[in-house]
């Protein structure tokens, strides 16, 4: 048999962390008469009651051969006092347990979890209470939670119960007390109520309720002394349920005649729901469930009211799980006895319950509580003039409100048409399965809304320096919504949630914000441009809002704009479901199916419970997770990671530590995500020597070994503070005026903020004072508001494209079309005329032929005029702008300029940034106010002067070959280098939504970010995520689903193309992975082979992740691999070596035979199978050179690149195309290129001037393009036409 593991790992602890029994003091059970003659006691119709009975585990200890009786603990008889007041712990005495059972260890050994106090516990078990009644009553559950002092919570279920008290004997602690004088003629016909409760660690109130009502079967037919080992039996059968981890799979544990269902939270993000959470919405209507939740995100003093313990809890729980995934901060306390109730008077925010006979008392007694009597669903409040709680947002409320309404909440509704069920459980697990539908679609309506609320904080967040603009945010809120803000943004909770927000966490929030986001918003995204209102923006706002607004500046959710709040039917008038056409709005309640679950039946736990029993248990459970895991199908990796997490668990507990750590390791590179990363150090840690030899010599183990204790323990904890964006007030030299311009959010990209910076300091000190500063600011945010404040005509919005945005207005001028004032959109200019508003084109961008800024005469004066003179049209366009005419003539040269780089390098990024530079133009005008203030925002003409100094045409060959360009780091402070990207095709899949069908786009940028693009419309799918830190060196994509991602730090990221997350780690190999190849197989799993630069060359099975095989190339430098009839082409540097899949070396090039008077290395190769050539570049050397496969002996060909500096990658396209990317020489100037040269005639076809800098990348789309990526100068992908 196993060794039991070490004293010292602390496993980690099952469902179960106390039981124990609680009932009237055993005093006043003994003698009950003679207690009554004494002064002062209390009749025993009202009690004080105390714990009877505590156990704990562990229940069985590796000696241990019979029944345990260590852990039930007996407190002595001890004087109660007030909650409040400080007290020692009641002296403890030892068990004695059954006659001739074994002796067992000293009680004060025992110790009691943290958190659980058990001089409170009996108030919270008996809140109201112990009373001896006449009559049996019914069994009654309640439910706790309970808080340490470092705010870790644990959760309580008791469950009350009533027995008689007999002439024989009394019951106390199992024992019998022979006491028939008196107590029988006292006693006669009193029943005395006792409870048992059960602490842990996991809110499981159903569940445990469940436990209990099985329990308590047993105990109201039992003999009293029994009463302790029937509780002991069954706290220790759930102290050996070990808690399932997030992920679908949920245990099943036989309690006879009940299966309780033990839930699992749905990712490690979410709580753990295992309540019915449409219980608020019976008890109040939607409009007070918003009233609710308003006073706890502004964090008031809230207490609610029942006459049913139980419902105080389950709904404070229930309020709780609406606001995931922000956070309630301050105390928690849903039961208060009446001992307990002077706590509402504590002057911090709260959340307490209170039972409704206690209503008047604490509302005359206590100050600016809110008052929530769950029972008749009304809020008061106490003190009407200190409390001030705001409205939802009108918006988000009027959504929420129609959402609830259309919910189905009466599973009887559901059942109407079904038989009857005969079968118990099935009967519970239709309920169950209904219950958990609900309760999905009652946590998406609540985190739609809190999406609703808080969507548009994002975009007043400055990520690189952690500041919130809380200012400028208030600014974009409806005025009859300001007062909600202003109190949200000061809590506790807000400032979690920014911190979260600020940190990228991909939360429950940020899944679902992008997942409802327009396209208008997942565009803007993209954009260096600031935001202004679109034409369908525009064309949407409604008239005022009831509430006082005059204008709503920014509609928060989409599709929302002509929702109007129905009048709500009479509370509880109709059962059926409301029709989606009713609610006057096409989405109401997502129908948003719930995740698939899977059960795992626990097996039987054998009594009495000793050491044989418990590890023929742990045995039980390691053969039937194994089974079951036999049995999966091997592309089911979410289930497969939660077996390996409970079979490590499970033999843990047996002590097979190294059979432990193995699971643990599978778990690793299945789902990382539940990876329990302390509980395998310390099990590391524990390991005896030989053991730990043992896991050293194993290969498996020997990496997960190194991940878990190389983990800086004192690592620096990260700065995650929230700074709110204040203005300076001192000077600011470059650096500081960039971190500053940054966290304002005007801008984010350095190289502009860098000309800004020469334009605010012309004729200066290279330094900005914050009086400059802050009038720049000004205008900026001024002429933000105007442009928010721009409505257009219906008839003017009729000839705009529903994306354009008017980004600056004239004052109204004279012009030789009319009075009007000029209106500039990233794409025209047209003219907005006076008196009966209308629309005059004057010219897009690209039709512009000239610009000039002269005078004309009129009387004595000369006056200012800007001239535009257009390509397709004879008339000039004349304007007199007067003092404006020299910011317009730099602002229209800008975007003309900026839209002709745009045409010619096939990059909207030109026009976006122009339009940032023109919008500076006119804010730093409008800030210094001086004679030099135009010469000042030339500096920012940028695009202007690059055209007129650097008149570089595009090439032609360049210029027809190139379709489009996109930039991967557009919203980042500078670019970043492109060093991978993978095209996926699109896969009608039925996992998949209708636009995650469509090919994709995966962009591998430095420092381990991956950003996703829809191909079919090349806009973005999925914004950066992170996949480790280090840079990325391969992509390629596995079993249509996987997208395996080889990183410098030596793991293989596996990235699902459905969820968009990546959960999974291979960390087999050593050294950077360089390179990944895959060869699919009609039937079996595809094989994915993986290198890296150590010459480490491993075969992975793809659907199991499992390393079929592995073999080792002698040296260093293994920098690619490629797959050709059956066999592995290696590009190791020094030699291509080509191996059998076994591993045998099959023939190899050398490439010193070929470059005796150079040393020289192998930079890449591409095979050509159709020419059965071998194509490969050297480095320092500017040629392509070409082997037959045939014989590998013969001295190459070679095909000169002109002007190739160096070679960086090689793609095959089409069978005959060798595409070839690199740096070279362009006018004069290092360019990065592309060269594209025909195989059958091996000639170069093509030099394309690709990039600003260097290509880093090249991946082929079905051989129709060629997608290129460059360097971190420019850090863009370019788009190239297939011929």
């Amino acid at each position: 048999m196993a060794e039991a593991a070490p004293q010292y790992l602390a496993l980690p602890s099952g469902l179960l962390e106390l039981c124990a029994l609680l009932g009237a003091p055993r005093d006043i059970l003994r003698g009950p008469e003679q207690a009554a003659q004494k002064k002062g006691v209390k009749s025993p119709s009202s009690l004080d009651p105390e714990v009877l009975s505590v156990f704990v585990p562990p229940f069985v200890t590796k000696e241990d051969s019979q029944p345990d009786g260590v852990n039930c603990v007996t407190p002595g008889k001890t004087r109660r006092r007030s909650f409040r007041k400080k007290r020692e712990r009641p002296k403890v005495e030892p068990s004695k347990g059954q006659p001739g059972g074994p002796r067992g260890q000293d009680p004060e050994d025992v110790s009691v979890p943290n958190g659980v106090d058990l001089l409170a516990l009996p108030q919270l078990c008996f809140p109201g209470g112990v009373c001896v009644a006449s009559e049996p009553k019914e069994d009654c559950v309640h439910f706790l939670v309970l808080t340490d002092v470092c705010g870790n919570r644990t959760y309580g279920v008791v469950a009350q119960y009533y027995r008689p008290l007999h002439d024989e004997y009394c019951f106390y602690n199992g024992k019998m007390h022979w006491e028939a004088s008196g107590l029988g003629r006292s006693m006669a016909g009193c029943f005395v109520p006792f409870a048992v409760c059960v602490v842990s660690r996991f809110p499981y109130y159903n569940a445990l309720k469940d436990c209990l009502s099985c329990l308590l079967t047993h105990l109201k037919i039992c003999k009293d002394f029994e009463v302790d080992n029937h509780i002991k039996e069954f706290a220790a059968k759930l102290s050996l349920i070990p808690s399932p981890p997030p992920g679908p799979l949920h245990l099943i544990l036989n309690m006879k005649p009940l299966q309780i269902v033990f839930p699992s939270r749905a990712d490690p993000e979410s709580p753990l729901i295992d309540l019915d959470l449409h219980l608020p919405l019976l008890c109040f209507r939607p409009e007070k469930v918003l009233q609710i939740l308003t006073c706890l995100l502004t964090e008031q003093h809230v207490v609610f009211f029942s006459s049913s313990w139980a419902l105080l809890t389950l709904v404070a729980e229930c309020f709780m799980a609406y606001l995931h995934p922000l956070q309630w901060q301050h105390t928690f306390v849903p039961i208060l006895s009446r001992q307990m109730l002077d706590f509402v008077m504590a002057p911090t925010s709260f959340l307490m319950g209170c039972h409704l006979d206690h209503f008047e008392e604490v509302s005359k007694e206590a100050d600016g509580l809110i008052l929530i009597n769950i029972d008749t669903g009304s809020i008061t409040y106490c003190n009407d003039e200190d409390i001030d709680v705001p409205d939802v947002p009108l918006l988000a409320a009027q959504t929420f409100i129609q959402r609830v309404q259309s919910l189905q909440m009466h599973h009887e509704l559901d059942l109407a048409h079904l038989c009857a069920s005969t079968d118990l459980n099935e009967g519970r697990a239709c309920r169950r399965a209904w219950q958990q539908r609900l309760n999905c679609q009652i946590q998406q309506i609540t985190l739609q809304l809190l999406v609703c609320i808080f969507r548009e904080v994002k975009n007043h967040l400055n990520y690189e320096h952690r500041v919130f603009n809380s200012e400028e945010f208030l600014k974009t809120r409806a005025p009859g919504d300001q007062q909600f803000y202003k109190q949200v943004l000061d809590t506790y909770m807000f400032h979690a949630f920014l911190k979260a927000r600020l940190s990228r966490r991909v939360d429950a929030f940020a899944q679902m914000d992008l997942h409802t986001q327009s396209e208008e918003d997942r565009t803007d995204g993209m954009l260096l441009s600031p935001r202004r209102p679109t034409v369908e923006k525009m064309a949407g706002r409604k008239p005022s809002a009831p509430h006082g607004a005059q204008r709503r500046m920014v509609v928060s959710m989409p599709n929302l704009q002509d929702i109007t709040v129905p009048e709500p039917p009479p509370r509880n008038s109709s059962l059926r479901k409301m029709r989606a056409e009713d609610c006057g709005s096409s989405r109401t309640v997502w129908d948003v199916p719930p995740k698939l679950t899977y059960t795992f039946k626990i097996p039987e736990i054998h009594f009495p419970l000793v050491g044989q029993c418990v590890q023929a248990f742990h045995a039980d459970c390691v053969a039937q997770l194994s089974k079951a895991m036999d049995s999966l199908a091997p592309e089911n990796s979410v289930l497969l990671a939660r077996y390996f997490y409970l079979r490590g668990l499970v033999q843990l507990m047996q002590g097979q530590l190294l059979g432990a750590l193995l699971d643990f390791q599978s778990l690793y590179k299945t789902d990382v995500r539940i990876f329990p990363a302390d509980l395998v150090q310390r099990t590391v840690e524990s390991l005896p020597a030989p053991e730990r030899a043992r896991a050293e010599r194993t290969p498996e183990l020997r990496r997960l070994i190194s991940e878990v204790m190389d983990r800086p323990e004192d690592a620096p904890k990260a700065d995650d503070r929230v700074k709110n964006f204040e203005l300076p007030k001192k000077h600011m030299q470059l650096d500081d005026f960039v971190r500053r311009v940054q966290e304002s959010g005007i801008v984010k990209d350095a190289g502009i903020i860098h000309r800004l910076f020469e334009a605010l300091t012309v004729g200066h000190q290279k330094q900005i004072d914050p009086e400059t500063f802050k009038d720049f600011y000004n205008c900026w945010k001024e002429a933000e508001a105007e442009a928010q404040e721009v409505n257009l005509p219906f008839s003017v919005m009729e000839q705009l494209d529903k994306n354009e945005c008017v980004y600056k207005l004239s004052s109204s001028v004279k012009t030789n079309r009319g009075v009007g004032k000029i209106a500039m959109t990233q794409k025209r200019l047209f003219l907005l005329t006076e008196g009966r508003p209308g629309y005059v084109e004057i010219s897009t961008f690209r039709n512009i032929e000239e610009v000039r800024s002269t005078t004309v005469a009129f009387l004595l004066l000369r006056i200012p005029t800007l001239k535009i003179k257009m390509v397709s049209k004879k008339e000039v366009f004349e304007a007199n702008l007067k003092t404006e005419c020299d910011l317009w003539h730099l602002m229209v040269k800008e975007m003309w300029a900026g839209k002709k780089l745009a045409d010619d390098h096939k990059d909207p990024q030109y026009v976006q940034q122009a339009l940032t530079h023109v919008l500076l133009m006119d804010a730093v005008v409008g800030a210094l106010q001086s004679p030099g203030a135009i010469y000042a925002a030339s500096k920012l003409s940028y695009f202007d002067k690059m055209k007129n100094e650097m008149p570089m045409a595009v090439p032609k060959t360049t210029s027809e070959t190139l379709k489009h360009k996109i930039n991967p780091s557009a919203g980042e402070t500078s670019p970043r280098a492109v060093d991978v990207l993978l095209y996926t095709p699109g896969h009608l899949d039925p996992a998949e939504k209708v636009e995650d069908a469509h090919p994709k786009l995966w962009c591998a940028l430095n420092g381990g970010k991956v950003v996703v693009f829809d191909a079919s419309s090349w806009t973005v799918h999925q914004h950066c995520f992170k996949v480790g830190t280090s840079k990325l060196n391969c992509m390629v994509v596995a079993e249509q689903s996987q997208v395996w991602v080889g990183s410098e730090d030596s793991v293989i990221y596996i990235i699902n193309v459905h969820s968009m997350s990546c959960n999974k780690q291979l960390t087999d190999h050593r050294s950077s992975v360089t390179g990944l190849v895959v060869q699919d197989r009609a039937q079996a799993p595809s094989t994915v082979y993986s290198c890296s630069t150590d010459g480490t060359v491993l075969a992975w099975n793809a659907s199991s992740l499992r390393v079929t095989s592995r073999f080792q190339l002698p040296g260093d430098g293994l920098s690619a691999i490629r797959l050709h009839g059956d066999r592995l082409w290696c590009c190791t540097g020094n030699s291509i070596v080509v191996m059998t899949t076994a591993g045998f070396l099959h023939q190899e090039l050398k490439i010193g035979e070929n470059f005796k008077e150079i040393s020289t290395s192998f930079l890449g190769f591409q095979l050509m199978p159709e020419q059965e050539q071998l194509w490969a570049a050297c480095a320092g050397y500017d040629d392509i050179y070409i082997w037959s496969l045939r014989d590998l002996a013969q001295p190459p060909q070679r095909i000169h690149l002109q002007d190739c500096s160096k070679i960086n990658c090689m793609i095959r396209v089409k069978k005959q195309q060798l595409w070839v990317g690199g740096t070279g020489l362009s006018q004069g100037r290092r360019k990065g290129k592309i060269y594209v040269i025909d195989a059958e005639r091996r000639t170069v076809e093509k030099e394309l001037v690709a990039h600003a800098d260097t290509v880093m990348t090249l991946c082929s789309a079905e051989d129709r393009y060629v997608l290129s990526g460059s360097g971190r100068e420019e850090g863009k992908i370019a788009i190239w036409k297939v011929e």
